[in-house]
This record gives C-alpha cells, sequence and structure tokens, in this order.
C-alpha cells in the first residue's frame, strides 16, 4: 500500500474531512503541516508538476496576502512559487500526493476515485 501524503491544515474544514476520508479507509498517511513547515521551492515545483498545474492554478486567490502582493498581475511562474514558499497559506488545500501522482482534495468527491 502506498503512503498517501496530504498537505494538511487542521483549521480548514475540507484539510479536515480529506485527513477522515483517508483514515476511514485505512490508508497509510503522512501528514505534513505545510504552514508550519513551509515547502520549499523543489517541493513545490514537484507538487505542480505531479498535479499537472501552473502555479497560479494552486493558488488561493481569494486570501488577503494574494491581494497585497498584487500577484493578480504577476505573469513570471518562478515569483509565484516563490510567493507560495514565502506564504505556504497562498498554497490550495488539501493536497493529496500517492507516488507520482497528486490531486487537490476539493470537492472532497475527488479523493474516492484517487484512492481506488
Amino acid at each position: 500500500m502506498n503512503t498517501i501524503t496530504i498537505w494538511h491544515n487542521p483549521r480548514c474544514s475540507k484539510s479536515r474531512e480529506a485527513l477522515q476520508i483517508l483514515q476511514e479507509n485505512n490508508s497509510k498517511i503522512e501528514v505534513v503541516k505545510y504552514l508550519q513547515s513551509n515547502p520549499s521551492k523543489k517541493e513545490i515545483q514537484e507538487i505542480l508538476s505531479k498535479l499537472d498545474l501552473s502555479a497560479r492554478e494552486l493558488m488561493r486567490k481569494k486570501e488577503d496576502i494574494y491581494k497585497e502582493l498584487n500577484l493578480k498581475d504577476e505573469l513570471d511562474e518562478e515569483k509565484l512559487i516563490e510567493a507560495m514558499v514565502e506564504y505556504p497559506k497562498l498554497i490550495e488545500r488539501p493536497v493529496l500526493i500517492k507516488g507520482d501522482k497528486a490531486i487537490i482534495g476539493r470537492p472532497t468527491s475527488k479523493i474516492a476515485e484517487f484512492l481506488s
């Protein structure tokens, strides 16, 4: 059984739901509290590759820091990744990783398909 890593924010209801789904499926889980252990630039790049998303697609665009940093006008992918390294609150959650695949667990209905 592959370990499933979840980038988890305990204060987020969707993240808590995703963790509960993993536990109910008896998944082998590694919980990463990414707000406390800021992911590195390399880790974010690897996640983006597994998600097959751009940096902007992984960002929470409604966060105040997104607006404060005026990221909606930023076109440089590297600068968007650097913003997520410095402000991990910008990273959409929860992110679930299994081997070379990853998903954003929103809506949580996507998780069942990911687990199969």
